[in-house]
């Protein structure tokens, strides 16, 4: 680990390719300097085999060779082509080897040396070869000369000596070498740019510290209990963490990276996130029996969306949490309003009581133990479902509070709710309903702040009613009050409660109407069916 802490990443890279291009500049410098070798040779002896074969064609060098030239004219034909062609050396000599030109002349007459002549002499063939003779090791082309009737009557030697031969192939090599430093430098160069994009495409991230998040990541994956899903820009999971198997009830020992996700979750909505690169959130979805709340972000690359991700929860288990908040949040408001109330009316009692209107104390006294101990024992026998009561009590104490008359229907009923309904759901649609209907009298006078409820859970619907005796529903708000943020009010945050109402009642296989009240204001029924029928 230490090691890997002083030799970063980048100057790994470098050293690696810059390496890897040495190697294979030196391969290929070996194997071309043999090539250029073979190459060289190969030309050098085609070279002086076909000057050799010129001369020994030449009608002259026959006809000086039969009458054993008596002038010495060869010496001149061989010089000239020697410095024509640039050969080292152009012999020509007689049947028996013997000289008669030669680049040293104080050598005409000699016998030639080498040892390699027998084959032309003897068998008439042409051919190359290598040997030492008076001026050297030098690769020579021999040809017999031949008579009109075909006789061997000489031959032609044409060479370059081995010292030249390597001076040429020293001059191609330093080319080569000149080119594989060039190469050199650029295979560096690439090196030290291929590393630097490298480590910029890795935000600058050492390996260690690679794996150390790929750790951390898979143990903070592991350990959350909401789901999550993650795709490429293909449509490819990329990730799929054990809460998410679980939640979507997929088989917990199956490797699901790189399938389509349309194959392993149908109707999971992250291609649409791909397309439209709009995040969605705390959306509620149904996948088969469960109702999720789920999130889709779209990741973005270079202002290209490049993949989604999807985290999910099941939604009993946030409503779970919801619902012990929400009971908390009731009991302390409806504690709160009968405190209050109660308190005023103490404060009544005791001034009557020092007034000594000791009879009106105690009419006040058993009117209010009356009213309540009738909606109380009215709610156990219509309303026998305690969260839905509390909620009607609670709403109740705080119309007392506001000076709103709330009135209940006495012939309600709400005591057929089938299990599956979220006791949850219609409280919160109840209590958004009610706390709309206070609003909307608010600004009446204190004898006209009228709000009906009723409740039936006849027949096949569960039904109620809210009405309220405000000022209606402006125009131009009649037509979106459902929507998101819709609302008459001028204070923030407003516009949420008809909106969270139409969206459980969709859950619920519910609806919702809006017509004009007797009282001067709405009335706003909600029906949910009995039967157990989900929206998709």
């Amino acid at each position: 680990m230490k090691i890997r802490r002083e030799i970063n990443l980048q100057s790994k890279l470098i050293a690696s390719v810059s390496v890897l291009v040495l190697c294979q500049i030196g391969i290929i410098g070996l194997v071309s300097t043999n090539i250029v070798d073979d190459i060289l040779e190969d030309q050098v002896g085609k070279h002086v085999l076909s000057v050799s074969q010129t001369i020994a064609r030449m009608p002259d060098v026959a006809r000086l060779l039969r009458e054993r030239d008596p002038n010495g004219e060869l010496q001149g034909i061989a010089e000239n082509v020697r410095v024509a062609t640039g050969a080292e050396f152009v012999v020509i000599g007689d049947e028996h080897g013997i000289r008669y030109s030669h680049p040293n002349p104080a050598k005409i007459g000699r016998p030639m040396v080498g040892g390699d002549n027998d084959k032309a002499l003897r068998e008439g063939v042409a051919y190359t070869s290598r040997a030492v003779g008076t001026m050297g090791l030098s690769l020579r082309g021999k040809v017999p000369v031949l008579s009109e009737s075909g006789q061997i009557i000489g031959i032609v030697s044409v060479g370059h000596l081995e010292d030249s031969i390597q001076q040429m192939l020293a001059t191609r090599k330093t080319t080569l070498f000149t080119t594989y430093i060039a190469l050199l430098f650029v295979g560096i160069v690439f090196a030290v740019g291929l590393a630097w994009n490298f480590k910029r495409a890795i935000f600058g991230l050492e390996p260690y510290q690679i794996a150390r998040l790929f750790q951390e990541r898979s143990a903070i994956l592991g350990s959350i209990r909401e789901g999550i899903v993650a795709i490429n820009s293909s449509g490819r999971i990329t990730m799929l963490n054990r809460a998410a198997k679980k939640t979507l009830g997929l088989s917990a020992d199956t490797d699901y990276l790189n399938q389509p996700v349309a194959d392993v979750v149908p109707d999971n909505g992250l291609q649409s996130i791909l397309r439209t690169g709009e995040s969605e959130l705390d959306i509620e979805h149904q996948i088969g029996e469960k109702e999720i709340v789920v999130n889709r972000v779209p990741i973005w690359d270079d202002q290209q969306v490049v993949g989604v991700v999807s985290s999910f929860r099941e939604k009993n288990e946030i409503d779970t949490l919801a619902r012990e908040l929400s009971r908390v949040q009731d009991y302390s408001e409806m504690l709160r309003q009968q405190t209050h109330e109660y308190s005023n009316k103490l404060h009544t009692i005791s001034g009557l009581i020092q007034l000594e209107a000791h009879d009106k104390a105690i009419e006040l006294i058993g009117k209010e133990t009356a009213g309540y101990q009738d909606l109380l024992q009215f709610l156990a026998i219509a309303v026998p479902d305690p969260v839905v009561a509390g909620c009607i009590l609670g709403k109740y104490s705080r119309a007392q509070e506001l000076g709103i008359q709330l009135d209940i229907d006495r012939d309600s009923s709400f005591s057929d709710v089938p299990e599956w309904v979220s006791r949850e759901k219609i409280v919160s649609i109840l209590g958004n309903l009610l706390d709309n209907a206070f609003h909307a009298v608010a600004t009446q006078a204190r004898h006209k702040r009228l709000v009906n409820l009723s409740l039936t859970d006849l027949g096949n619907d569960l039904i109620f009613e809210v009405e309220d005796s405000g000022d209606g529903i402006a125009g131009e708000v009649a037509g979106h009050i459902f929507e998101k943020g819709v609302t008459t009010s001028k204070k923030p945050g407003k516009g949420m409660g008809l909106y969270l109402v139409k969206d459980m009642l969709h859950y619920l296989n519910g609806h919702i109407t809006v017509e004009e009240s007797g009282l001067g204001g709405v009335i706003f029924t909600v029906y949910i069916a009995k039967s157990r029928q989900r929206h998709a």
